[in-house]
């Protein structure tokens, strides 16, 4: 049998399964909540394992391999490290009071404090965030098929998306979850697997290293200048903070059993996603040095497995692959289907009951992974479109996520102004290509405009408190 036969059969047989857990998980989805939060009831070793597979796709399995093979400095500090950073700091400052709200959504949580324009514009940015890195996502399903077979982008891209969408909008986070679970088991050992033949074929990882140019390993610039240094920071305030108030994964956080789970899970996630991550930088260091004349290295991975394992083991790692893919797609759908639902409809249809809020959120799901087809066929390299996509979270939506919390002072003048200042600052100043990263401009702006407005209007815009889901003031201590 042709090894390609064979990796198309055993990515049929994947998919077929993932739709079944799909619909195993359905029995279990009979509310909204039960839908996009798993009734808030999820243990310590589901919500960890999901949160770690969400933030573990493709952005860090593929696109921290082709980061390493092409020794692109930024590209490896954003995965796994600036990742990592986000979930961490999303364990210890805010996972508590996020659970402790009962709410679906963060923008729930923004508009309870600083009013319903705001929360809209959050709920707006989130979506935007959502839809892009979901087509980075896909994107990944076309190299990997056309890597594979030879077959069009779109084929990938396209039957990819189908699966995903199928499963979710069968049984929600529940199925998100439990598929999560198989999907993680499946990426772990196929990582591992092919690593270990790796290292077997070059004599070793001291044989690699050897051969690496000096300071390829190295993410922190050395005897560099003010931009390289700007240019870090940059990365680290997209993907280690702005990252933090991405929804799809604050929602595993909201769909734990207790705030003490959710706090763990996120803790647990971080160190194991600090681990694991550096084994695709270290495939990717290894391929430059196996195989240093790759046509398109976004397909290192694939062209490391073809090479090196026996068929069965290249079959079995393409389904790793795809596991770490499917794995963020179905969490981001969800994501963004829920803002849909809660935050946006409400604007159309006053007071919509739960039966209409959960038909919408089941039925966004394909809409959104539609349009997210665009950003995939527009691609070039996954970790680029991850950047780009909390680019929004960054310039205008993290300052007043962070002053919500903690600052009490914070009102809705203050949270307006730095949402708005901060996009109009960091549009412009894309549009005069600023050397300075314009996102992180118009975070700096952000930050200056709600601090200013805020101290300026306590009068006339008294501070509103942090409220739960039934509308009480929350109780804000013990929130680290």
């Amino acid at each position: 049998m042709a090894i390609e036969t064979m990796i198309l059969i055993g990515v049929a047989v994947y998919l077929v399964v993932m739709i079944g857990i799909g619909y195993y998980a359905s029995r279990g989805s009979h509310s909204l909540v039960d839908f996009v939060v798993a009734g808030r009831n999820m243990p310590l070793w589901l919500c960890s394992v999901t949160i770690f597979a969400t933030w573990f796709g493709s952005g860090t399995m593929m696109g921290a391999a082709t980061a390493a093979y092409e020794f692109d400095r930024l590209l490896m500090l954003s995965e796994p490290f600036g990742s990592a950073v986000a979930l961490l700091l999303t364990g210890l400052f805010f996972a508590r009071i996020l659970r402790r709200t009962r709410r679906i959504t963060w923008p729930e949580i923004i508009q309870s404090r600083f009013g319903k324009l705001a929360g809209t514009i959050s709920a707006g940015a989130d979506l935007l965030s959502a839809i892009i890195w979901l087509g980075g996502i896909l994107f990944t399903f076309g190299v990997l098929l056309e890597s594979l077979t030879g077959a069009p982008m779109a084929v990938g891209i396209f039957g990819g998306l189908f699966v995903v969408v199928v499963y979710t909008m069968i049984g929600g986070m529940w199925a998100v979850a439990l598929t999560d679970f198989v999907q993680m088991l499946i990426f772990v050992i196929g990582m591992l697997v092919l690593l270990v033949v790796v290292l077997n074929e070059a004599g070793g990882w001291g044989a690699i290293v050897a051969q690496l140019p000096d300071g390829a390993m190295n993410p922190l610039p050395t005897d560099a200048g003010i931009w390289d240094w700007i240019d870090t920071i940059h990365v680290f305030m997209a993907m280690g903070l702005a990252a933090v108030a991405s929804n799809s994964v604050i929602q595993r956080g909201l769909s734990a059993r207790s705030e003490h789970v959710a706090r763990n899970a996120f803790n647990i996630a971080a160190i194991a996603y600090t681990i694991l991550g550096i084994v695709p930088l270290m495939l990717g260091f290894a391929a430059s040095v196996l195989l240093p004349d790759l046509d398109d290295p976004n397909a290192v991975l694939t062209d490391l497995a073809i090479v090196y394992l026996h068929p069965v083991l290249t079959a079995l790692f393409i389904g790793a692959i795809l596991s770490a893919i499917m794995s963020t797609s179905d969490s981001i759908m969800l994501s963004a289907s829920t803002i849909i639902s809660t935050n946006f409809l409400p604007l159309i249809k006053r007071h919509p009951d739960e039966q209409l809020r959960l038909l919408v959120a089941r039925w966004s799901i394909p809409i959104v992974g539609l349009i997210s087809t665009y950003i995939a066929f527009n691609a070039s390299r996954v970790v680029e479109v991850l950047l780009d996509s909390v680019a929004v979270l960054l310039a205008s939506m993290i300052a007043p996520f962070i002053a919500c919390f903690w600052w009490n002072m914070a009102n809705r003048s203050g949270a307006l102004a730095g949402m708005v200042a901060g996009f109009i600052a960091w549009r412009v100043a894309a549009a005069m290509s600023m050397s300075f990263p314009p996102d992180l401009f118009g975070f700096c702006v952000s930050v200056v405009a709600l601090v200013v407005v805020t101290l300026v209007t306590q009068t006339i815009d008294p501070p509103r408190p942090l409220t739960d889901i039934d509308g009480n003031p929350m109780a804000l201590k013990d929130r680290l």
